[in-house]
């Protein structure tokens, strides 16, 4: 018979970026919380997701800088790819991280239950036969990674990212299944560190998600660094060979491997947790939320990648604060997803907020919308990085920024002040106004706004 805990304010079921955000903010704001994780607090993001492989691909970047010093006037060259010590890098990172939260966890007064948990009931998870009981419950288990009928993953040959993080050497060739962020991030790290790479996408481009324009600028640039690219294109099956894998794609074309990583993107984690035989509503797999991240059973939340839509650590993160402070009363505004920055990693980097200029000419109408695009080749700070790309600027005619899609070297770092402009409804001659910093690549930002708000100083109107 299963023992009992005393009654607590809030029960988070799941210790990643969305579940801890909701345990400490909870916390801060004076409710009792139980926090259940099953590995690690810090979740996938922290172990095994967006802080182990940014770390390996400042360590691709480290060697592109190190193999291309001569054109800097730097005489560099690189020897070899030392995995053992990309690792110890890595995980030291993220060693770092983890003891960090470890401590929150106390500082909080969080009660950290380790173990696998099972919602049993509308206010009760169970752990390793003890019920604890709450008076709200978060549902923040996460994501795994997805694969595809028939494909089985045995990580040696056939891998997920999960495996691709803990490879002890650089493969001499690798076909990547699937061009969304996870499978371009991986090609553009194994590419730096000198792997053949192959990436089959199933769609017409690379990053589908992402503006056309930036789809084609970072399809360019991959083909530049000599990856094959191969979009549009179906995947049959695969066939383990002496030397790696033999993969087939619809069109009667094969590749040959060492590796093939499936990268496919990733799916919520709800089997055998208990959800639907406790009533959660499930949708396709997710749980079923409103608008404020209520479920289906009152009391219950859900946050992160259990909820449909971007698959984002600070997604997770927002989602977390926004119910804690939902169940503390305080009214908060509900998180859109249209308005969370998005960041791929890859060489060159791809950042973008709002809509793409697709989604608002279907919204609003071809002859609603304007785009400008700056390219980088007039902005100092990139051509002194070496970098190339474009800031493109979504506006509703007469109207506010409507989305801001940009892709260069570093320009990850640009998209904070993108999201304000975008979550403010900025008009183009608003923005126009500031002053961005000379030489940074900020201005290229702001020379799009000056030309969208009809004063075009580094370009022709």
């Amino acid at each position: 018979m299963a023992s009992e805990a005393s009654e607590v304010d809030v029960i988070v079921l799941g210790g990643g970026s969305g579940g801890y955000a909701a345990a400490f903010r909870a916390a801060e704001l004076g409710l009792s919380v139980t926090l259940v994780e099953k590995d690690k607090v810090g979740g996938t993001c922290l172990h095994y997701g967006c802080i182990p492989t940014k770390a390996l691909l400042h360590a691709a970047e480290v060697a592109d800088v190190a193999r291309d010093g001569e054109r800097f006037g730097v005489t560099s060259t690189v020897t070899g790819i030392d995995m053992a010590k990309v690792n110890e890098y890595k995980n030291g990172v993220v060693g770092r991280l983890h003891k960090g939260l470890q401590g929150l966890v106390k500082a909080n007064k969080v009660n950290l239950v380790e173990g696998a948990g099972r919602l049993v009931g509308p206010n009760t998870v169970e752990v390793d036969g003890t019920r604890y009981t709450g008076r709200h419950i978060v549902l923040a288990t996460g994501s795994h990674a997805r694969s595809l009928p028939g494909l089985d993953i045995d990580g040696s040959k056939v891998l997920t990212s999960y495996e691709a993080l803990e490879l002890d050497r650089v493969p001499a060739s690798v076909v990547v299944l699937g061009g969304g962020v996870i499978g371009v991030e991986f090609a553009s790290v194994w590419r730096s560190f000198g792997a053949e790479v192959t990436i089959v996408e199933a769609l017409p481009r690379l990053l589908p998600g992402e503006d056309e324009a930036s789809s084609k600028i970072v399809d360019r640039a991959f083909r530049k660094r000599g990856m094959a690219i191969k979009t549009g294109s179906r995947f049959a099956g695969v066939e383990h060979t002496d030397d790696g894998v033999s993969v087939s794609l619809e069109n009667g074309e094969t590749v040959e491997a060492e590796m093939l990583l499936v990268a496919i993107g990733r799916g919520p984690v709800t089997e055998g947790l208990g959800f639907s035989e406790t009533g959660v509503g499930l949708d396709n797999g997710f749980v079923a939320t409103d608008e404020r991240l209520r479920t289906s059973i009152p009391g219950v939340y859900a946050v992160g990648d259990l909820v449909a839509g971007l698959q984002l650590a600070h997604r997770g993160f927002a989602h977390g604060i926004f119910v804690a402070e939902d169940i503390a009363g305080l009214d908060p505004v509900p998180v859109e997803d249209a308005g969370i920055p998005r960041i791929t990693y890859c060489d060159p980097e791809v950042a973008s907020v709002g809509l793409t200029a697709a989604a608002a000419q279907e919204r609003l109408g071809t002859d609603k919308v304007t785009t400008f695009d700056y390219n980088l080749a007039g902005n100092g700070r990139s051509q002194i990085l070496a970098t190339q790309g474009s800031v493109k600027v979504v506006q509703e005619v007469d109207g506010p920024v409507l989305g801001v899609h940009m892709v260069g070297g570093r320009i990850g770092e640009l998209i904070a002040e993108a999201q304000l402009i975008y979550n403010w409804e900025a008009l183009p001659a608003e923005v126009a106004q500031l002053v961005h910093p000379h030489p940074t690549q900020s201005e290229a930002l702001g020379e799009a706004h000056l030309a969208l708000a009809g004063k075009p100083l580094h370009v022709h109107g």
